[in-house]
């Protein structure tokens, strides 16, 4: 890709973008280099990376990436044995230490998810643990060697500790002296050169002898090293030589045990830089809400509800664009400020960012093409070093694409011909089309002349498009409309300011009768546009409805089935101990009578044979009536408004509300209404035969005025709750088993209490956040007991 082409698109800003994402220098410096791919494989693996990384950050919220330094330089060094510092060791062990870390965290999310890049990845990072404990016990979190590390450093540390505590001793001893304390600038013992001294008054100089080391800048204090101390110095001196060669043959040591590991450093790095890298671009698309697109390489594409990416979401105007399918070229018409460009660049922006691996912020199912190559002619392009106008500048541009291109390029132009007589611009920028459509290449390109709406007219490989102006505001509204060519708006925005009538009536007349007929087709296709438009949202809220009432139809005959097994399980059960008491009961009398007649009480032996056999019979018709099946209802050949009826093909009790005709009557079914046949139906209570059932009837029809979803945006907690709690008695009453509460978005105070309310609430079974479809996290769904 033409390194201007990434420039004009605005791609740079994209990666400074994810740059930024990046965690550590090697993530950093690989963000700064990626570059579109132009292989579909590649770029399949990469989406596929992001896609994994972008998982983990769903179910985790972070990849533990923290404590990775930039070890390279250090390295290198090793496995030159030139001797390592401490701290280089201490961010080599931090290194190690972080890898093995990020190492099990992917392992142990690849034991539940598929994510077999990551894991790859994650299985070429090494351990080295021995080679982290033997420099975290060698060096502390300061970058100093340990007195622990050796022990001749523990012995020589020792010793400098002991000859140090003598040397202050006599020191001490000499400030704390009254014939010496006035001879002292101050009662203090220093340190000049690495030796003990104190400060003495210049003119008291020779009462101490020894060596003087340093001089205030007065000349008044002198700091001597008096005489008594400087064989005990001369100690410490040498202690503190033998301490600084045994710390350099500690460090040499743990050089050579880096140097061992170099490839598997060097790998480790490598690893970590792919995966920190495959993060950063799983932040980013998370930050832009971004999703992963479908690809394909026959040069087709389709976005929908496509966002420019550097435009704040809450102004971006989303874009929908088919292109490479049954259109090979799209003209983009319409007034200045009105987004053609910004439609444009979104295109040619989100095709780089798709071929470089990175998700593209738009709607599901989003299809994106694998382009060989991306041109791009927009802006202003004046070079005054090249004394080239701004249409030669356009010109000399558009000549070097068209040199370029393949049947596998997207090509952009912005304001094609413009700069130029109009007439002749026009006849140009249809030229150049055709020669585009003729190459093969896609292209999307922009103008305002009306003589190329005709001709997307006349080309079945060219359709038009626009961006939408709103006539009463006198605004753009920046939503591109693909199949309508843009209007000039000029008479309507004249009008709107107040230009008197006749003016704008002689100004249409001069223009042509096909303009005119051109300008007033294009209004009849926009109010057919905004018509069907209006049309398809009302088919997909049905559409949408009907799903919601077939849900909770399935979800309601599901747990129909479900209560309906329990109850015949607890009756089974309860008809099995019923059963297994009463043969104790009786066992228990036939003994006792046993013994009553062993004790002389005359009765006769078939008597209790009789009366056991009555009992096992007994047993025998209760373990029978457990088993049978609840008898059917009887069918009424009278069915009447009020009656409580089985609807067979639903296996659910309703209650009839009105009839429709002879054969088909119009029953309530939980929060439904449908129409069902006489044959589909059994009376289960007629409000003739047992007319306590009418309250349940009043329950079934409150039921149908109960809303499965309240709206408390505007309301604090404390009303909030009032009406919650109102809200989830109705719900019960009703029957409902789920509903949906919305909080909106806000600080997060409202969804706060309201959480906190539901998860006290006795009948409130779970919640969640709405998903997709159900209001996101400005909703809140509860199942309810």
């Amino acid at each position: 890709m033409e390194q201007r082409v990434l420039k004009t698109l605005e791609y740079d800003k994209i990666i400074a973008l994810l740059v930024d994402k990046a965690s550590c220098t090697y993530g950093k410096e690989k963000a700064a280099e990626l570059t579109p791919f132009v292989q579909l494989d590649e770029v399949k693996i990469a989406q596929q990376g992001t896609q994994e990384a972008a998982t983990v950050l769903r179910l985790k919220g972070s990849a533990p990436l923290g404590g990775i330094r930039d070890i390279r330089s250090s390295v290198q060094r090793a496995r030159l044995n030139a001797m390592l510092a401490p701290l280089e060791l201490l961010d080599i062990a931090s290194t190690i230490m972080a890898g093995r870390r990020l190492k099990n965290f992917l392992l142990d999310m690849c034991q539940d998810h598929d994510l077999p890049l990551l894991q790859q990845q994650a299985e070429r990072i090494e351990g080295l643990r021995e080679l982290e404990m033997e420099i975290r016990r060698c060096i502390d979190e300061n970058g100093d060697v340990l007195d622990s590390a050796s022990v001749e450093l523990r012995q020589v540390r020792q010793e400098i500790r002991q000859v140090e505590s003598r040397i202050r001793e006599k020191l001490d001893q000499m400030t704390r002296s009254s014939s010496y304390q006035k001879m002292l600038m101050e009662n203090i013992v220093t340190i000049r050169g690495d030796r003990f001294v104190i400060p003495v008054k210049q003119e008291y100089r020779h009462v101490f002898g020894g060596i003087v080391h340093d001089q205030s800048a007065s000349g008044a204090t002198l700091f001597i090293e008096p005489e008594v101390i400087v064989s005990m110095n001369n100690k410490l001196r040498e202690l503190r030589l033998r301490e600084e060669r045994e710390v350099e043959r500690i460090l040499y040591i743990l050089t050579e045990q880096v140097s061992f590991a170099v490839e598997a450093l060097v790998e480790n790095v490598d690893a970590l830089t792919e995966l920190d890298f495959l993060f950063a671009k799983a932040q980013l698309a998370w930050s832009m809400k971004a999703v992963c697109p479908k690809l394909n390489d026959r040069g087709y594409l389709q976005m929908r509800k496509a966002r420019h990416p550097l435009i704040p979401r809450e102004i971006v105007v989303p874009v929908d664009v088919e292109l490479g399918g049954e259109y090979q070229a799209i003209v983009v018409t319409g007034p200045n400020t009105g987004g053609k460009t910004v439609s444009l660049k979104t295109i040619g922006l989100l095709s780089l960012m798709a071929m470089s691996g990175l998700h593209i912020p738009a709607e599901e199912e989003s299809e994106m093409t694998v382009f060989s190559s991306v041109f791009a002619d927009i802006g202003d392009e004046q070079s005054i070093e090249q004394s080239l106008s701004t249409f030669s500048s356009h010109m000399t541009n558009i000549i070097s694409i068209l040199e370029k291109m393949d049947e596998k390029s997207l090509v952009l132009f912005d304001e094609l011909g413009a700069g130029t007589d109009p007439t002749e611009g026009a006849a140009l920028a249809m030229s150049i089309i055709d020669h585009v459509i003729d190459s093969g290449a896609r292209m999307v390109a922009t103008t305002h002349y009306s003589e190329l709406k005709a001709y997307a007219y006349d080309r079945p490989e060219v359709i038009n498009a626009s961006v939408e102006f709103d006539v009463q505001t006198l605004r753009p509204t920046y939503r591109l409309l693909v199949g309508v060519p843009g209007r000039s708006n000029a008479f309507a925005i004249a009008r709107r300011l107040g230009l008197p009538e006749a003016i704008i009536e002689v100004a249409r007349g001069s223009i042509s009768e096909e303009d005119n007929q051109v300008e007033s087709m294009i209004a009849s296709l926009e109010r057919n546009r905004k018509s069907a438009e209006a049309d398809r949202n009302a088919a997909a809220s049905l559409r949408r409805e009907a799903e919601e009432l077939r849900r909770q139809l399935d979800e309601e005959r599901a747990r129909f089935a479900e209560e309906k097994n329990k109850l015949m399980e607890r009756a089974e059960e309860e008809a099995r101990i019923a059963v297994q008491l009463a043969k104790e009961e009786a066992e228990t009398i036939i003994r006792e009578l046993r013994e009553m007649r062993d004790d002389g009480v005359e009765i006769k032996e078939h008597r209790l044979i009789e009366a056991k056999k009555r009992l096992g019979n007994a047993v025998l018709e209760l373990e029978k009536e457990k088993v049978k099946k609840p008898a059917r209802a009887v069918r009424a050949t009278q069915i009447k408004v009020g009656d409580e009826v089985m609807v067979t093909s639903f296996g659910q009790k309703g209650t009839v509300l009105e009839k429709v005709n002879n054969d088909e009557f119009l029953v309530q079914i939980g929060i439904m209404k449908m129409k069902v046949r006489r044959d589909d139906m059994n009376v289960q209570n007629s409000i003739t035969q047992k007319p306590q059932t009418a309250p349940y009837t009043s329950v079934n029809r409150r039921t149908a005025s109960i809303k499965m979803d309240l709206d408390l945006r505007g309301y604090n907690v404390e009303d909030a709750i009032r009406e919650m709690d109102q809200f989830l008695d109705d719900a019960l009453l009703g029957g409902l088993h789920s509903v949906s509460i919305i909080h909106g978005h806000g600080t997060g105070v409202l969804r706060k209490g309201v959480h906190e309310y539901l998860r006290s609430h006795r009948n409130v079974k779970s919640f969640r956040l709405g998903g997709q479809g159900e209001g996101g996290v400005g909703a809140t769904i509860a199942e309810l007991k």
